[in-house]
């Protein structure tokens, strides 16, 4: 039998701005979008904010009003945020090197055979939760199992600073008692779907009958019952830290619904513009896969992603792309409310060119995207626009880049 953990990083933004900070570490403490905007988004949240009640997502002025003004905001530094990933993942090296990254604050380690070395699953654990601490100066919370998805859900059940053991004998009275939606995957639309049938726990799904599932929600409903059941044997797929930021993404929801491709448009060519400038951002040079989701004005959401004819870290690249998944995707049943675009599949280097490719031309687009970078950074990211996101009075005011980010983030 396996030995998988699961290890996520507590309140990972907020606890590096407090590391970087430890001025701040007794007072409540968000990472939002742009301060200066009145309705900046609280991207994460330390304990003592989380005790106020704050609540990741919600406008800046609502957090602060929750503190009473004792508040303490900082400006995602995501630099930051991958330098002490990368530091903490070379602490999972030490016991594994089965390890594969779900985001930039959560990584899956199979250390079945790393058992005669360092103990028990729970003792590695124990000692990675320790190293992590003296360390680094963050906490995490591990969840022990013998699959992946139930190992996950044992890191979310105890935070901050936690190891929760979840075994074949005791798997009924730990994970099927809590709710559907924590099971892996398990979205809004999924969540509302199962509810309308009566199931409310993963307990539910895994006694459900299957067939009835699958009639629900297709193949996907097969899947649920077998991961409730902890019937899952998908393997933890090494990258060895090449690749430890899955995607780079962003997403909104509009403030009205829009019920033409005139109208998406606009929204696809903001989110790329942003994904594009964090690509170039980060480092980890150009994409090969353009993902779109695409969500209703009922919620729910649709995605598709397609490989891109030449890797690309160019916004007009990414939004053309974007742009042919929309119309493939999106039947229109309902009207636009909210659009995600991601870019994933990363490649530095040098990557093999077609006939086709003017290297001159494409030389000529990066310097001018990057001169674009240059005076965004220095005047402000609303500082230089496109003609298109100038025609929308709201989204032209709006930090998109700061405000709207879930960058990164694995798909």
């Amino acid at each position: 039998m396996r030995t998988i953990l699961h290890s996520d990083l507590n309140n990972f933004y907020a606890s590096v701005e407090v590391l970087k900070h430890p001025e701040c570490k007794d007072m409540p403490v968000v990472v939002c979008g742009s301060v200066e905007d009145r309705h900046g988004i609280v991207l994460a949240k330390n304990q003592l904010a989380k005790s106020f009640g704050v609540k990741t997502g919600e406008v800046l002025w609502q957090a602060k009003n929750k503190c009473k003004g004792n508040l303490i905001t900082f400006t995602a530094d995501f630099e930051s945020y991958l330098r002490v990933s990368e530091a903490v993942r070379k602490i999972y090296a030490r016991f594994t090197d089965h390890i594969e990254s779900f985001g930039i604050d959560e990584c899956w380690l199979d250390v079945t055979d790393s058992l005669n070395i360092f103990g028990t699953g729970e003792e590695i654990a124990e000692k990675i939760r320790q190293t992590v601490k003296e360390e680094i100066g963050v906490t995490v919370s591990i969840g022990v199992s013998y699959n992946k998805v139930f190992a996950k859900l044992g890191s979310d059940m105890k935070k901050p600073d936690a190891v929760t053991v979840v075994t074949p004998q005791n798997y009924k009275s730990t994970v099927w008692t809590l709710p559907a939606e924590d099971l892996l995957y398990v979205g809004k639309a999924t969540k509302r779907k199962l509810n309308m049938i009566g199931i409310h726990t993963i307990g539910d799904i895994a006694t459900a009958d299957e067939k009835i599932l699958n009639k629900l929600l297709g193949v996907w409903g097969n899947t649920l019952y077998k991961f409730a059941n902890g019937m899952d044997d998908s393997p933890v797929i090494s990258n060895k830290g090449e690749d430890s930021v899955k995607s780079i993404g962003n997403s909104l929801t509009d403030y009205k619904d829009n019920y033409t491709f005139e109208e998406v448009k606009t929204l696809i060519l903001l989110l790329s513009e942003s994904v594009a400038s964090r690509l170039r951002e980060s480092g980890l040079g150009k994409a090969k896969t353009v993902k779109l989701t695409v969500t209703d004005n009922s919620l729910l959401t649709y995605g598709k992603q397609t490989k891109l004819e030449k890797p690309t870290r160019s916004a007009v690249d990414i939004a053309n792309c974007a742009y042919n998944l929309f119309e493939t995707l999106y039947k229109w049943e309902r009207p636009v409310r909210g659009i995600g675009v991601s870019v994933c599949d990363f490649i530095l280097g040098a990557e093999q060119l077609s006939f086709s490719f003017d290297a001159e031309k494409e030389e000529k687009i990066d310097k001018l995207d990057l001169a674009v970078d240059k005076i965004r950074k220095k005047y402000g990211n609303k500082s230089v626009q496109r003609a298109r996101i100038l025609q929308d009075k709201k989204w032209s005011s709006a930090d998109i880049k700061e405000e709207h980010v879930i960058h990164p983030k694995n798909y």
